[in-house]
């Protein structure tokens, strides 16, 4: 299956081009092959129809690069020693994705599940992502202040003992930052954490191919981001 026009079409928009195009568009087709062979088995993803991995999931998880980047710098910690944590990273989203378009940062993906552990440790073999590595446990038990960003996305939402644990593997002045959809949602899902988190940030994402009709609710993608004090 050769790369499609919407994938290279979707990676051209958020600024990727030449030889950094070439290398992700060849890295993300052969991630989404690997996804589209083992989804039954394990159940990575919602579709295995190879365009709507591109655009749901692979797109969708690029999204939020320059935000991330965004917060790496504000932490203040020298680039070879950060750490991003993919919690929940299930089939390597948005994890994948991230390590391949930033290559000069470390990531951990965080799952439990040996199956799944077993195909993210394949798949950062296939692509060569050599920043990448598998930490198989549950969230509550990765060690405190392991990461400078966790990010998470598909993940069930916040609610107060989540939101301590995630915050407990998060270094202090680092961030987590989850994907979420509908910005009313987000509110009353805040609202449910208020006395934890007293301030947040939510940053718009824009995912070629999904987020273009506004006029569509559903299609609405966001990035909540919390600054550990």
């Amino acid at each position: 299956m050769a790369v499609t026009q919407k994938l290279m079409e979707g990676l051209e928009a958020f600024g990727f081009s030449g030889e950094k195009l070439t290398d992700l568009s060849q890295k993300m087709d052969k991630y989404i092959n690997e996804i589209i062979l083992f989804n039954s088995a394990y159940n990575l993803t919602n579709t295995s129809d190879y365009d709507e991995i591109v655009v749901n999931h692979i797109l969708d998880s690029l999204s939020a690069v320059s935000e991330i980047k965004l917060l790496l710098n504000q932490c203040g910690t020298e680039q070879e020693s950060v750490k991003i944590g993919d919690i929940g990273s299930g089939g390597g989203l948005p994890g994948i994705p991230l390590a391949a378009a930033m290559p000069e940062y470390k990531f951990v993906l965080v799952e439990r599940m040996d199956k799944r552990c077993a195909f993210l440790e394949n798949c950062a073999a296939i692509l060569g992502l050599s920043n990448v590595s598998v930490m198989k446990k549950e969230a509550e038990k990765v060690p405190a202040e392991s990461f400078d960003v966790a990010t998470f996305r598909a993940f069930r939402p916040l609610d107060e003992k989540m939101t301590k644990t995630l915050l407990n593997l998060t270094k202090k002045g680092g961030y987590l930052a989850a994907y979420k959809a509908k910005f009313s949602s987000i509110q009353t899902e805040m609202d449910g954490i208020k006395t934890l988190v007293k301030d947040y940030s939510v940053k718009k994402l824009t995912v070629p191919f999904l987020t273009e009709n506004s006029s569509e609710q559903n299609r609405e993608r966001n990035l909540v981001v919390i600054q550990k004090c």
